[in-house]
């Protein structure tokens, strides 16, 4: 690969900002970051009047463009990683959904040798897997097959990490289902993060979990139980616990803008994430498409099963970025923080992802004044240029 130069780029770090500064990209990495010029060489980039900030990470995402990874085919996660870059996107966690069990075993078998097989700077890079079901409560299953929801099974899990070759990192599970504190203990020791979703679960049971090792929330408000002044429930153990890092999608759909503003007083950047939760008809026109053998029917911006629950979303981190800096006044710092830098701790990959410094991967977005991407580079490759695409 040639030499990338940026230049004139006020850079953002996780606790400050330098203005006109300049980055040397060299073989995938980052090789220099400056406060001021860098001798040019190779490819050159004027950043004047943009912000540049680490790589978006999204570790909740079911398709894209028509792709989806219960497709379990490598066309799907080629198309979703050639996509992603477009709304700044550069790591994703390749998101399941529950059904069968020989289905879901076709997709973290695929999912597991996608992971292994991809290329530095083909695309967003696909981090490994979220096992999102089917250890889930049948209360609170949303746009979940509802047939297929089983109770946690530690040796089904170590079956489906094998077929995924070692690859999944975070598991949704609710934990007042029966079997899930030996679950999110068998499963937190190996390393998995164990993430507590789709549950009706009471304030005492979600801190016995945490306790035993759960350490993140899914999607918070959406299908779990509330905050209740008697009963504080899923939602209120987010707010109070400082062990979990929590998940919003921003879209206004999902979470009045209000809410998400009141989660984030409560939770705060250090333990915030942005997720997508997005499927299939992601950056498509409106119609019906399919998500976990169910039809969902998307109209308005929004998706959403026949009998009107929503289903996942068409949202972008891109525009998840924009509302949240916008409606809860972000900082550009607090912003690294909920779309990158928190998401690379809570994976285990902080040495090279989440954050501008020399010798990380080269995983930069470009950003105007409003927050629209203007340039992605994957892994020291440019992805996505939006002055080509005019």
């Amino acid at each position: 690969m040639n030499d990338i130069v940026i230049t004139n780029v006020d850079i953002v770090f996780t606790d400050h900002t330098i203005s006109s500064g300049s980055v040397r990209i060299r073989e995938g990495k980052i090789a220099e970051v400056s406060t001021g010029a860098l001798e040019t060489g190779g490819t050159v980039v004027d950043g004047k009047g943009r912000v540049m900030v680490p790589g978006f990470i999204d570790v909740h995402i079911h398709g894209a463009a028509g792709h989806d990874v219960m497709d379990a085919v490598p066309e799907a996660l080629y198309g979703m990683s050639a996509q992603l870059p477009k709304e700044g996107t550069t790591s994703f966690l390749a998101t399941t959904m529950t059904q069968s069990r020989d289905n879901i075993t076709q997709a973290l078998r695929n999912a597991g040798t996608f992971k292994e097989s991809q290329k530095c700077g083909d695309g967003a890079e696909m981090l490994g897997i979220h096992l999102e079901g089917p250890f889930i409560s049948e209360k609170k299953a949303g746009a979940q097959h509802p047939d297929h929801i089983i109770k946690p099974s530690v040796d089904l899990f170590h079956e489906w990490q094998q077929e995924s070759r070692g690859h999944i990192k975070l598991v949704t599970v609710a934990p007042e289902t029966e079997g899930a504190a030996a679950f999110i203990e068998e499963v937190s020791r190996t390393g998995v993060v164990c993430s507590l979703g789709h549950s009706d679960a009471r304030f005492d049971q979600v801190t016995e979990a945490v306790e035993k090792g759960a350490r993140h929330v899914t999607h918070l408000y959406n299908q779990m139980s509330g905050l209740h002044h008697r009963e504080p429930g899923l939602v209120g153990a987010a707010f109070m616990n400082d062990r979990l890092l929590v998940e919003m999608i921003v879209d206004h759909i999902h979470v009045h803008p209000d809410a998400v503003k009141l989660a984030y007083q409560n939770i705060g950047s250090g333990r915030s994430v942005l997720i997508t939760d997005a499927m299939r008809a992601k950056c498509l026109p409106p119609g019906t498409y399919d998500l976990g053998g169910q039809d969902v029917f998307v109209e308005n911006n929004e998706a959403r099963l026949a009998d009107g629950t929503l289903a996942g979303s068409i949202l972008t981190l891109e525009e998840a970025a924009k509302k949240m800096k916008q409606h809860a006044g972000l900082s550009w710092q607090e912003l690294v923080s909920i779309t990158s830098w928190n998401a690379a701790v809570q994976l285990g990959v902080e040495d090279r992802k989440g954050s501008i410094e020399q010798g990380k991967d080269a995983d930069l977005v470009l950003l105007d004044e409003q927050g629209n991407v203007t340039l992605t580079i994957c892994r020291g490759k440019i992805s996505y240029n939006a002055e080509e695409v005019q």
